[in-house]
C-alpha cells in the first residue's frame, strides 16, 4: 500500500540509519548509509519544511573531502531511502525522502542539526561531530508498506 507523507515521515525518523544518494557533475550515482535526525520547521530555521540532518563525523574515513560532500556541491538533488526488511514479508515496508541539500560549516547553523544528532546517537553526545553538517529540505516524502503498522 502507498503511503501517505506523514505515515512515510514517522516510518523514516524510526530507523537508526538511511542511504544517502547523490549525484556529481558527471550524474554518476554515489549511494552510502548515514546516520541523522529528522526536524521540522521551527528546529533552528523558521519557515523551513521537513528536515533531514547528518553531520561528518569522527568515524575513520579515508579522507574529509568525501565524494557525498563534493556531489552536494555540484549538484544540491539527493535522494534518502529507509526500509525495514523481516522474514515476515507482510511487515515489509520503504521509504523515500527527495530533497535539496545544503552544506553548514559555520558552528552557530551547525548547533541546531548538531543538537538533534546528539539527542538520538549517544555516540554524538561523547564525541561531537565537527561537521559540516549536511540539511536536506524535504521536497517529498514517498512510501510503500506490504500492511499496516
Amino acid at each position: 500500500m502507498r503511503l501517505d507523507a506523514a505515515d512515510a515521515r514517522r516510518r523514516f525518523a524510526s530507523v537508526p540509519v538511511a542511504r544517502l544518494a547523490t549525484a556529481g557533475p558527471d550524474g554518476r550515482p554515489h549511494v552510502v548509509p548515514f546516520t541523522f535526525a529528522v526536524g521540522a520547521a521551527g528546529d533552528g530555521e523558521p519557515g523551513w519544511g521537513d528536515r533531514i540532518y547528518s553531520a561528518v563525523d569522527a568515524k575513520p574515513k579515508s579522507s574529509r573531502d568525501l565524494r557525498r560532500l563534493r556531489n552536494i556541491r555540484a549538484n544540491p538533488q539527493v535522494a534518502v531511502l529507509a526500509d525495514h526488511y523481516e522474514d515476515d514479508w507482510d511487515s515489509l515496508w520503504w521509504v523515500r525522502a527527495d530533497g535539496r541539500a545544503i552544506l553548514l560549516d559555520e558552528p552557530a547553523a551547525m548547533a541546531p542539526a548538531l543538537a538533534l544528532l546528539a539527542e538520538r546517537y549517544p555516540q554524538y553526545r561523547e564525541q561531537p561531530p565537527a561537521g559540516p553538517v549536511i540539511s536536506i529540505d524535504v521536497s517529498r516524502w514517498t512510501g510503500w508498506a506490504a500492511g499496516p503498522a
